[in-house]
Parts: structure tokens; sequence; C-alpha cells
């Protein structure tokens, strides 16, 4: 079994591992780190349940080798929380705009929000369900997922707004 050492920021902190080669960064994110919020569905990179955002793009991390994420920086789910805990406005809308019910694909799909929004703060509603397009919901959420993506980006361009001043 080869061995790699791997070195990444995740959630904002420096971390270092031994590493099998043959690791994906999803089980390396879920099995080294204990970063469970990251779910995998398919593990295929069909069903974007895995979704995380490196280095500023949505990825499917049960499709990419942990050692190729070396040097790169990747948030989960979990470091999305604002200081002390507070939801991030994306979360917040996915719970006031009913846009979870089993909550499996719902970390994917936030993730995959959270990389278009801070490339492109005002998507069209095309835009969002472009977006999310490659995560499924078997839930039948779709509508209100898109609907919460686009109520997250007026309030964080409402925040972002208020902090110009």
């Amino acid at each position: 079994m080869a061995k790699r050492r791997l070195g990444l920021i995740v959630n904002g902190r420096q971390r270092e591992a031994e590493i099998d080669v043959r690791l994906t960064l999803a089980e390396f994110l879920r099995e080294v780190l204990g970063l469970t919020g990251t779910k995998v569905g398919c593990n295929r990179g069909e069903c974007g349940s895995c979704t995380v955002v490196m280095d500023g793009k949505a990825v499917y991390s049960c499709s990419i080798p942990a050692v190729e994420a070396a040097g790169k920086t990747v948030l989960t789910i979990e470091g999305l929380a604002e200081k002390g805990g507070k939801l991030h406005p994306i979360q917040e809308a996915f719970l006031n705009e009913d846009a979870l019910q089993c909550g499996f694909c719902t970390p994917g799909m936030i993730m995959s929000a959270k990389a278009l929004l801070d490339s492109n703060p005002t998507p069209t509603e095309t835009e969002i369900k472009t977006a999310v397009g490659g995560n499924l919901c078997r839930c039948g959420c779709f509508q209100n997922i898109v609907k919460a993506v686009s109520v997250a980006s007026g309030k964080m361009a409402a925040r972002e707004g208020s902090s110009d001043g």
C-alpha cells in the first residue's frame, strides 16, 4: 500500500496526514478528518452529495484522489457556518424556504450554491438551476432549493452592501 504525505487547507485550517494514495478526497474528509457532513451517495461523481468547494469551485470529492488536493483550499459544509455557530445565509435560506427533507443532498447542494454565489452574487434562476443541476434530490425539493439560493443571494448582497459603508 503506497502512502504519501498530504498537506492542504480545510475549512481555514492547515491539515496534514500520511494517507494511502488510493484515498479519495471524500474518504479523506470523512475518515481521516472526521468531517462527515460531506456525504457519499453514488461514489461515482454523479449525484453531487459529496460536493465541496475546492479553490473556489464546486467539485465532486468522491471522484478526486485526495493527493490531487495537495496545496489546495477546501471548504466543506462544516466550515460554512460563521463564528459562534451562526448559520451562513445559504444555510438559513435552505431552512426558511423548506429546501430540504431527508437532508442527504443538502450539504452538496449548499456547497454548490456557495461556489455559485461566490463567483456570481446575483445569479438568474437559470444560472442557479445550472449550478445545482449536478446535485440530485430524491425528495423533490428542487424548486424550493432554487428559491433558497435566490433568497440567499439577496441576503448576501444586502449584507455586503451594509458592510461597504
